[in-house]
């Protein structure tokens, strides 16, 4: 879908608890407001969607997840607690120079390590077309020598890639959880191939838990290192993988780096760090 072909179709929420503006792109052909509010209400309406407020953009796939944040007066802000935490890959890789993203939704993570991480190379991977378009409405940068967005199917791409990576993140999900192609195919073993020694994988997993056990299998069979961090506050849990076994992150040296990025960065590294150290290791 070409973005600068975008309409909108627009209304009020039909949800009394979350009010705000609908922006649904691209709607069907002679699809009314009040159709589509309904459909809306119904969960038969299978698109992506804005949800906007005077203070917040939100991008949907459906009422059951918020699927990206976007502070209207900070673009580039993290705004849910998740995101933040995924930065936490930098106390494992300060300065990656290679990172590749899974999944781009509304580009939070995208924006932040474009603006913050002047020295990384940035790719994204996306497989739906319809969210790519709407990269304008959450303000994500053009490609240029160091940014640019891949329309394609992540299990593939990595498969297909030959260069190592530094940062795997993945945040690739449909309406009802965590992407469930990448436990149906050899993601997680690609992966961890492509990942350099110094590497780390920060995957966010959200949704149906039925959807969990598969994906963890598979982690755990493809790298040294896995650590489950929860983030209690988006009731998320994070997966930390490294291609090489590691001890846990408790020396002098990683609180000062934690430090050091806090001041940087303005994010709760030492808080991370700690969370990181209790967190679960799959055995």
């Amino acid at each position: 879908m070409d973005k600068k072909g975008l309409s909108f179709l627009q209304f009020a929420s039909p949800w009394f608890f979350n009010p705000g503006t609908v922006r649904l792109p691209s709607p069907p052909d002679g699809l009314s407001t009040e159709e589509a509010s309904q459909r809306l209400l119904e969960g038969t309406l299978e698109q992506p969607y804005i949800l906007e407020t005077p203070s917040e953009r939100c991008l949907y796939f459906s009422q059951s997840s918020v699927q990206s944040v976007m502070r209207l007066d900070d673009p580039d802000a993290l705004v849910t607690a998740y995101t933040r935490k995924m930065m936490a890959f930098l106390l494992f890789n300060p300065n990656p120079k290679r990172i590749l993203m899974m999944g781009l939704g509304g580009g939070s993570l995208a924006k932040f390590c474009y603006r913050k991480l002047r020295q990384a190379q940035i790719t994204v991977v996306e497989i739906d077309a319809r969210v790519i378009a709407l990269r304008d409405e959450f303000h994500i940068p053009c490609d240029d020598e160091r940014f640019r967005i891949v329309h394609d199917d992540a299990a593939y791409y990595i498969s297909q890639r030959s260069d190592p990576v530094d940062v795997l993140l993945v945040d690739a999900f449909d309406p009802i959880g965590v992407a469930p192609t990448l436990a149906s195919s050899d993601f997680y073993a690609h992966a961890a191939h492509r990942l350099s020694q110094q590497g780390v994988l920060v995957m966010n997993f959200a949704g149906a838990t039925s959807r969990f056990p598969l994906h963890m299998k598979q982690v755990r069979a493809a790298f040294g290192s896995t650590l489950l961090v929860p983030v209690a506050a988006d009731d998320n849990l994070l997966l930390f993988a490294f291609r090489r076994r590691i001890p846990l992150p408790t020396t002098a040296r990683y609180e000062s780096r934690a430090q050091r990025l806090q001041s940087r960065l303005t994010l709760e590294f030492p808080r991370y760090l700690r969370r990181i150290c209790q967190g679960h290791v799959l055995a």
